[in-house]
Formats: structure tokens, sequence, C-alpha cells
């Protein structure tokens, strides 16, 4: 039964193993960028065993020596497309980074914004025969849970315990050495697409890189971008990229929820090269220099000189107002903030205590986005920038660079997963596992 986890446990100490030798790179393969990020720790002595229960296990110091950017390639919906196309620009941005860092590196820890990821909550509840809780109980308490069927080519990314209770005594973050009858557990899983995860594995194996972990881009960016209030009280983080916007709830500095609406900031950019008539590069520039979504009345004198198809300047040249710009931009943002409402709506996010709602990702810098947003999402509605962290350098503080950052605390930081415990070889919860984390185990 120990294969059940394995192959995540695999990547859990292989990390541990990378970061022990002092440095780690960071992949945020997105749909319109991707991102590297090196990162050096302070060396070995950072892992304690008795860490493995809290909301972060296993912390250690880290900092930023190396960074890149570059444009995807060969991606689709946050997911592979073509797997050379992403292969080399995998190979580009590795190697900027490990340029600037003047190290090398061979692991990598990566997010996935697409794949259709799916949330589930899971219970699970055991007596305490000694009448106090001990390691192995929490462990067989995770391993009690029942899991569904999460249906076929569904592969588990997550899975954290998210509330620990002792005889109905709730909210404990590590219920370890407390005295009581029976141990429950609320965690929740995240699964994904298989072949989107498995095309992820054989891409990074393809730029000669071993895979020290996996994450959801939506929970790394709630990281970066919830500050611990909203963690603690209730937020959600609404990661707007280029092909997929992500969606992630926060409670009690846990994530309990996550989805992705299957629209981002590239659609928009199709709707200004079709409405304009004009290439997708000028239609981006068009977006990011002079885009906006909250029209006014200067906006019709206020005029945008560009070019056509044929490259012939003189010949194409001619001029569109801002005002119609706005107008082609303002209904396709209005469609997925819409998008992202049935979601918040669907997770309950009205029952929160606290409804904070982060925006952040490269499609969040549009002007007048967060106006718009609070009007269709609700009030409490903020632009976030990702935590500052050592050696970050200033380009990379903006929110288009927020799940980048939350993999690097996600790497330095991370949070206890199912896989972090010894199950008991008889437990019933580890056999349903068996057919959740197969990808896991086929491909290590």
């Amino acid at each position: 039964m120990r294969d059940l986890y394995q192959g995540q446990r695999a990547m859990r100490q292989m990390r541990r193993a990378a970061m022990a030798r002092g440095v780690i790179a960071v992949l945020d393969i997105g749909t319109s960028k991707m991102s590297c990020m090196v990162l050096q720790f302070d060396g070995p002595g950072q892992f304690r065993e008795e860490d493995g229960v809290g909301p972060m296990a296993g912390q250690s110091n880290f900092r930023v020596i190396g960074a890149a950017t570059t444009q995807s390639r060969g991606m689709r919906f946050g997911e592979i497309g073509t797997m050379a196309e992403t292969e080399r620009a995998v190979r580009t941005v590795v190697s900027a980074a490990q340029k600037r860092a003047g190290v090398r590196v061979d692991h990598v820890i990566a997010c996935l914004s697409g794949a259709r990821p799916a949330s589930y909550g899971l219970a699970g509840e055991i007596p305490l025969a000694s009448g106090k809780c001990a390691e192995h109980d929490v462990a067989a308490v995770l391993a009690a849970c029942n899991v569904p069927d999460f249906g076929r080519g569904r592969e588990v990314l997550h899975a954290q315990p998210v509330n620990f209770a002792i005889d109905g005594r709730s909210g404990l973050a590590d219920p370890r050495d407390h005295v009581g009858n029976r141990l429950s557990v609320d965690m929740h899983a995240l699964t994904i697409d298989g072949d989107a995860a498995g095309n992820l594995v054989h891409c990074i194996r393809r730029c000669d890189l071993e895979l020290a972990g996996v994450a959801s881009a939506a929970y790394v960016a709630g990281r970066a971008a919830l500050v611990e209030d909203e963690q603690e009280l209730g937020g959600a983080c609404i990661d707007m990229g280029g092909g997929v916007t992500g969606v992630s709830i926060f409670v009690k500095k846990h994530m309990i929820f996550a989805d992705a609406v299957r629209m981002g900031g590239e659609l928009v950019t199709q709707d200004i090269t079709r409405g304009l008539r004009v290439p997708t590069t000028v239609a981006e520039w068009l977006k990011t220099r002079h885009g906006g979504i909250e029209a006014t009345g200067r906006d019709d004198r206020e005029m945008i000189e560009v070019g056509g198809e044929t490259g012939d300047w003189e010949h194409d040249r001619r001029t569109v107002s801002r005002a119609d710009l706005i107008g082609i931009m303002r209904p396709r943002v209005e469609e997925i903030l819409d998008e992202v409402r049935v979601v918040l709506d669907a997770a309950g996010f009205e029952h929160m205590p606290s409804r904070q709602i982060v925006l952040t990702g490269g499609g969040s810098q549009i002007p007048g986005l967060e106006t718009l947003a609070a009007r269709i999402l609700g009030q409490n509605v903020r632009i976030g920038r990702p935590l500052r962290i050592n050696g970050l350098a200033q380009e990379m503080t903006t929110p288009g660079h927020a799940a980048t950052v939350g993999l690097a605390l996600f790497a330095a930081h991370p949070q206890d997963e199912w896989w972090d415990f010894e199950m008991p070889l008889e437990s019933h919860g580890v056999r349903s596992l068996r057919r959740a984390v197969r990808w896991f185990r086929a491909n290590w």
C-alpha cells in the first residue's frame, strides 16, 4: 500500500534534498508568459519531523538569486498544446534564470493554471484509543476520509487537511497531544485532468530537469496575493491570466476551494484584433498601453495611431478612438467577471466571515477593472500585488507575477498534504485514494 502516495512523497523528498543542497527553481508555465526564479536557501537543518502538522510545515529562509520571463509557446487554456514549442520556451526561460543566478539547477517546482480543476470536501473520524491524539492518529484520521469517485482520468493535485476537531472542539491546527475520545478532520482535495498533468511531467523531463513538485496556479497566486488577515478570515483570489482565470478561496490560512474559468486576457486581445482589424501584436500593445473599461467624455477625443496587416505604415496608418477600444474590451471583461461570479456563488462565498476579493494576474492591470469588479462581484475588491520576498527584482513585483512568487512561497513553506503522513496499511481510506493518485505513482 505504500506506493499509493509514493509519487507525491518522492517529489516532496526531492524538494527537500534540493533545498538542502542550496538551490531550486520554480517555474510558472502560463498561457501568455513563462517565469522562472532560482531560489537559494540557507542549507540543511531547516526541516524538522515535528513540523508535520500545521499551516506551514518545514519553513526555510530563502532569497531569489536569478529570474527570467519569456513569452509562452505552445500553450492553450493553461495547458500544453504543442509539446515542442513549450519545451523550447521552458528551456529558454530556465537557461536565462540560471545564467543570471550563476548556478545550474536540476530540480524545478512547477505550477499549472489549466487542467480543469475541481474541488472536493472530504471528512473523516476515528476513535482515540489512548484518550490522547498521537502522530499515528493524525495519519489514521486522514486515511479514514471517504473519497468519492473523482471520475475517469482525474488525478489529485492537492489534498490538504484544513481543520481538525477533538470531541467537537473544532478549529485545531495541530491536534497532537490534545486529550479526547474522537478525532475528526476536514480535508480539501483538488483534482485535475490527468493527461494535462502528464504532459507537464513529460515536458519538464524533456528539458533535462527533475520535477520536485506541482502546484495549482490558483492556489499559489492566492498564497502570494492575499494578506494574512484575508487568508485567515476568508478571501478569494481571482488570478486573471492569459488563457485561464483562476479562482481560489482561503479561510483559516488554508485553501478550501479552487476552480478556473477558461477565459482570460488573450480573448480580450483577440476581440481587439477582430474589432479594429489590427495584428495581434498591435492589439496587445493597444490593450496594455491604452486599454480600459471605464469610458469618460474625453475618450472620444483621444485618438490612437495604429497600423494594419501589410506592414506598410504609410498605407495602413489610421487612428482609432480610445472610446472604441474600451467599447471592445468592456463586454469581454464583463463576461469573464460574470463567469467568476457564478463560480464564487457555487462555492458559497457569500457565507464566508469576510468576503474580500483580490484581483491579481496580468489581466488585473486593466485600468478601471477594480471598479467594474466591485459592481459585479461585490464591494470588497482590491488589486493584489505579490508579497515581497528577499532578492525579488522590481519588475517581478507586479500582479502578473503573483503565481511565480506564490510558487516560491510554496517551495519554501509547504502546507501539509495527505501524502506527508505515514498512512496505516489497513486503512480503507488508503485503498480509496489509490485510484486518486495513480498518475503520480505511474510517473515516478
